[in-house]
């Protein structure tokens, strides 16, 4: 049996001009994260990761605090990526006007998600929630070969991303549009930077074994943007 972990990039730069830059919490988020990996005896044959600044940084400080300096090899895979999340808040009608703080902003990103994920209104995105979806699980199907018996990939993404790999193994390819939307949007909610997502691969194809590990954080190092 093989293994995937997904990891959820560290925090990055709410409020900054480029928000795809990790803040000081989310460098050392990620490195502790490391070091927790190497404590457990962690050793990936693979490492995948998304085409965002965010994700490269948290690998690079993920394979600094878990002593990876020689490898493994990683590869770079943009189905990885997260949704293009301000676009999905700008094409919100209600979007209130001015900067909004991080407790506004959740409230109007959730609302701007959730309008999103009911597939109504597809003509206002460049990238509809039913293609984030299909281009999620080919992200998984692609490193599902990855991970044959006795191997394991760390894949550094984003929290959409995870909530997308954990409705789908949840629910099945049988769920209804409507039931996915909801179990991805409270997936995603209270998916934490830097957790980890793991899930076994064996004869029958991916499982989810676990969603949103996050005990290598100390309290006042947990964050969700």
């Amino acid at each position: 049996m093989g293994v995937v972990l997904l990891v959820r990039h560290g925090q990055a730069s709410f409020g900054a001009d480029d928000y795809d830059v990790l803040s000081p919490t989310g460098w050392e988020q990620a490195r502790t994260l490391g070091g927790w990996l190497t404590e457990r005896g962690v050793a990936p044959t693979g490492v995948v990761h998304g085409s965002m600044r965010r994700h490269r940084e948290t690998l690079e400080a993920l394979a600094e605090g878990a002593g990876w300096q020689a490898g493994p090899a990683h590869e770079e895979d943009e189905r990885w990526d997260e949704f293009d999340h301000l676009s999905v808040v700008g094409a919100y009608p209600d979007l209130p006007e001015g900067e909004l703080d991080r407790r506004a902003f959740q409230e109007v990103f959730e609302r701007a998600t959730e309008r999103w994920s009911t597939g109504d209104h597809d003509a206002d995105y460049d990238e509809t929630y039913r293609g984030f979806r299909a281009r999620t699980r080919a992200a998984l199907d692609a490193v599902t070969e990855q991970a044959g018996s006795g191997r394991s990939v760390v894949v550094v993404t984003s929290g959409g991303v995870v909530a997308a790999v954990g409705a789908a193994l949840l629910l099945g390819e049988q769920a209804d549009d409507a039931t996915y939307a909801a179990t991805w949007q409270r997936l995603n909610t209270v998916c934490a930077n830097t957790s980890v997502t793991r899930v076994v691969v064996g004869r029958g194809g991916p499982r989810l074994l676990t969603f949103n590990e996050h005990e290598h954080l100390a309290p006042d190092q947990v964050t969700y943007r």
